[in-house]
Order: C-alpha cells, then structure tokens, then sequence
C-alpha cells in the first residue's frame, strides 16, 4: 500500500473508499492482478470492472478506454454549454481531474469543487455532524446558501448524514485551504 501513486485531487483514496481491497482482481487496462483496485465512476463505452491505481495515475486507463473518471461538465465552473464562457480556466486541472483522478460515488452526477482557478481536492464524505465536528460551518456557508433553492439550513442540519438520504460531500481548496461542500439526495 506504501507504492499506491499519489493523486493531487484524491489524496486519500483509500480512506475514502475510491480503492477496494481483497481479493486480488485483474485490472481490464493492464492485465496485472492487483489487491487494490477501482471499481468506483468510469465513463466509457467499454464496461470496466476493475482498473489498478497506476493504469489511472498515468492516464492508460482513460486513454485505452476513452474514458473519464469525472464528467467534464460536472465540474464547478465549466460550463456544459459551448457559447458560455468557463468560469474554470484551468484546462491542466480538469484534464487530471478527469483522466488521472479517481471519482467518487454520489447519489445524482457527481459533481467536482473548484476554488482558486484550480479544482479542489476531495476530501470525503460528510454529514451535518462531521461539518460540525471539523468545525466548517461558517466556511461552507457560501455553499450553502448558492443551494437554499434546493433546501434549507435546518433540512441540512436535520437530514444530512453521511451514508444517508442527504449526502454531503467535502472538498478542499490547494491553494487557501478552504473547504467547499457539495450536497445531494437520493
């Protein structure tokens, strides 16, 4: 485990569930057997079961398969139509997010945090006690309200539970350290 390549955009892939571990699977990219391997989002013609860390950190995996671990319009500031201009101009940033970056599962489209003209690192998934835990109310307050058309503060602090109904999920900024949040339900 000490070898996993490390991701600048998913630092801790394995806390955050984006590796299993086990029983040793063939990766569809390389044909090595591999005991941690990725089964997570893969968007692709092709049906992958399961890709090696280093088939996705040096971007094999994505080009064999023409595939991306993150919609490339799901990320915060591009924008999925072409006559609109992208707030995101960090093309090296979403390419790595969405070549050589695991995803992570969400409950709707999985959607990439920006901040600083540079995507944001996940951090992981998150309810309403963890935020509070970690002390992030007043920093997420920004992402927050830009969703109070979708629910309020007290349906967050209600309903929002890590692996439940409302999910939270943490981002942070490389540069400033801020954390951002992204929320969806099932």
């Amino acid at each position: 485990m000490q070898n996993l390549p490390q991701f600048k955009y998913h630092p801790n892939p394995l806390e955050t569930g984006a590796f299993e571990t086990g029983d040793a699977q063939e990766c569809d990219c390389c044909g090595q057997t591999v005991s941690i391997y990725y089964t997570g989002p893969f968007y692709s013609i092709d049906e992958i079961n399961a890709l090696c860390p280093f088939c996705i950190a040096n971007g094999s995996a994505a080009e064999k398969f023409d595939g991306t671990f993150q919609d490339y319009a799901s990320i915060d500031g591009i924008s999925p139509n072409p006559s609109e201009p992208n707030i995101l101009t960090n093309d090296d940033a979403t390419e790595e997010v969405c070549t050589r970056t695991p995803g992570y599962r969400g409950w709707q489209q999985e959607v990439w945090l920006t901040h600083c003209n540079d995507c944001c690192a996940f951090v992981g998934y998150v309810g309403w006690d963890e935020i509070q835990q970690m002390g992030l109310t007043d920093e997420i307050a920004d992402d927050l309200a830009k969703n109070s058309e979708f629910y309020t503060i007290e349906d967050v602090k209600k309903y929002c539970r890590n692996n439940g109904d409302m999910q939270g999920y943490l981002f942070q900024c490389l540069h400033c350290k801020k954390h951002r949040l992204h929320m969806d339900c099932n």
